[in-house]
């Protein structure tokens, strides 16, 4: 099972700002539409049918870093990937690269995994503990921070300035 998914996008105009950059806002968006994608493409996982069944996650927590601008018309690689998890929520990095493969931007996002009847958070059931474990990224410090995720991806072949 694939555990990095990437896919790759076009950066539009009406995501930039008068200077052709990318809104830092649409970054979110860019990286959220990415992993919904990965789901569905790599995992056969559709949230629209997840949420009508009444089982769903919401964001609880994002960490971005902007590392290079990306600007309008440049074609980004986005990466996701599973790194951490608890009873009831995931949380998942997704690295916006360019072609060259230099990171553009980091995101880590934390999701809690809510019971859509109730609105309450829930744990796992046993079957997704098992996508879990067949998905999950070892060797990421979350507790260590993005900080120290940044130096450790720049003792990789991705250099960071």
């Amino acid at each position: 099972m694939e555990k990095t998914p990437v896919s790759s996008y076009i950066i539009r105009f009406n995501d930039c700002d008068p200077l052709g950059h990318l809104n830092n806002s649409k970054y979110i968006d860019y990286f959220l539409n990415a992993r919904e994608d990965h789901l569905r493409t790599y995992y056969d996982i559709d949230l629209k049918e997840w949420a009508q069944r009444g089982d769903m996650f919401v964001v609880s927590q994002h960490e971005i870093r902007y590392l290079r601008p990306v600007v309008y018309n440049d074609r980004v690689d986005i990466q996701s990937a599973l790194i951490a998890w608890g009873d009831t929520w995931l949380v998942v990095e997704m690295l916006m690269m360019d072609e060259a493969q230099q990171p553009k931007a980091i995101l880590w996002t934390r999701f809690t995994r809510i019971n859509g009847r109730t609105g309450k958070s829930q744990n796992h059931p046993a079957d997704f503990m098992d996508w879990i474990h067949a998905t999950l990224v070892e060797g990421i410090d979350v507790e260590a921070g993005l900080k120290a995720r940044l130096e450790q991806l720049k003792q990789k072949d991705r250099p960071i300035s």
